[in-house]
């Protein structure tokens, strides 16, 4: 099922469909970019009313203003209404990302002391945060969690963060659709009540912007399809973001140590999010032929074949390279959101790479540890954009400020090695405010 492509290099890369597709899939023109302006535009001069029209147009024919913001009481009554095993399973994996999130968190460094200076560094929480959760075909109380709780530990108030996830996506013929209750019941666990039944372009746009039902934030974070990602691209400057987080995508590199069967179950787990990019890079053939296998069967078991089988055909790909070398160059390249290394020795691989959004060491580690359980943020960057971007986590969510003090006043060679270099700049006046620090003694 998975289409292999036989290359010498990584540059050959270059050449294949899909490979390009995934690169121009951030770029910031084409017709998905300008009806995302169009969006913006309307969502800055016409506020909660383009809101609507655009949650009618591509979401719910029947919305309305009065819907955009969820009552708090529904969110605790989804709270007390979850199932107890399940709300156990939520809180651990809470426990899992808090607890992963302060060990790695940051502290102000000690002062350096410098030429006369005390040289510091100071961490401080963003103050408004938007939460973008994926919603319409599918629920993710899961992405509650790696957003929200990075966002706690870094020190955001609970108060301070809002959730935008849109209700499901239906026709005129169909009931009234509402947001899932296990995202508003994770909502209620981690205490955040402000919860709107927005998303896409149009609900990046509120929050980013500001209407009258959805206060303006300052750092919005949060995967979701190419419409959401390019508005918060196209707002960046207005807001912080994270980054590109769109559609899931893997990348295995597989040996002949490789379990077949675990490293197709890995492949199909991310293509059945509707879409999933799946990626295999092997330097064996017969590696290729037996998780080829092993895809096609298990893609059969699945509840959601289709989307599986549409995933695998459009997009997904093997790579079969000469030797590890140009393995591990490919994988580089391509720098998928989840990198899984089912090969002998994964930390020699681990070594090799350089970008990835996250990384698997062996087939026994599936990757859905990390979408649900494990600790770090299942969020991540997408679409090549992990060669120079990172996941979510508390850092996404701390502003780093330097601080100066001169204790005693700036020794006189600063106060001339500042003058030379500003007077050489043909500032004057910066050269004037050191020397009106001179001792007059």
């Amino acid at each position: 099922m998975l289409k292999v492509f036989e290359i010498r290099g990584a540059r050959e890369l270059d050449r294949l469909p899909w490979f390009q597709q995934r690169k121009r899939a951030v770029l910031p023109s084409g017709e998905a970019a300008q009806t995302v302006a169009q969006i913006v535009a309307d969502v800055a001069t016409q506020g909660d009313e383009a809101v609507v029209r655009y949650m009618r147009q591509w979401t719910d024919p029947g919305f309305e203003a009065g819907r955009i913001r969820v009552d708090p009481a529904q969110i605790k009554g989804a709270l007390d209404g979850l199932d107890r095993a399940l709300r156990e399973a939520l809180q651990k994996a809470i426990e899992h990302v808090r607890t992963y999130q302060e060990h790695i968190r940051p502290r102000d460094p000690n002062l350096l002391q410098l030429d006369g200076a005390e040289l510091g560094m100071r961490f401080t929480p963003v103050e408004r945060v938007g939460l973008a959760v994926p919603g319409g075909r599918a629920a993710y109380p899961s992405s509650v969690i790696m957003l929200a709780v990075p966002a706690l530990v870094a020190g955001v108030a609970t108060q301070n963060l809002a959730v935008a996830t849109p209700p499901p996506t239906r026709t005129a013929r169909e009931p009234v659709g509402d947001v899932s209750p296990l995202v508003l019941a994770v909502c209620g666990m981690l205490g955040i009540e402000r919860v709107y039944r927005i998303g896409g372009a149009q609900g990046i746009a509120a929050m980013a912007l500001g209407t009258a039902s959805v206060p303006a934030v300052d750092l919005i974070v949060g995967p979701g399809n190419v419409y959401t990602q390019l508005a918060k691209l196209q707002l960046s400057g207005v807001v912080g973001i994270d980054g590109f987080y769109g559609p899931s995508e893997i990348l295995t590199v597989a040996d002949g140590s490789a379990d077949p069967a675990r490293v197709a179950a890995d492949l199909i787990a991310q293509a059945e999010h509707d879409p999933g990019l799946c990626f295999l890079v092997a330097w064996e053939r017969s590696v290729v032929e037996e998780v080829d296998r092993a895809v096609a069967e298990q893609a059969r078991q699945r509840q959601r074949h289709q989307a599986i089988e549409k995933s695998l055909e459009q997009g997904s790909a093997a790579v079969l390279v000469p030797d590890e070398r140009q393995a591990a160059a490919v994988a580089d390249r391509i720098a998928a959101e989840h990198v899984n290394l089912a090969v002998a020795d994964p930390e020699v691989w681990l070594d090799r790479l350089r970008h990835g959004g996250e990384f698997f060491l062996g087939d026994a580690t599936p990757v859905a540890a990390g979408d649900y359980w494990a600790g770090p943020s299942h969020c991540l960057p997408t679409g090549t954009t992990a060669r120079f971007a990172s996941g979510v986590s508390v850092y996404t969510f701390l502003k780093r400020s330097g601080t100066v003090r001169y204790r005693s006043g700036l020794p006189p060679e600063a106060i001339d090695g500042i003058a030379r270099l500003a007077q050489a700049e043909g500032l004057e006046g910066h050269a004037a405010s050191v020397r009106a620090r001179q001792s007059r003694s």
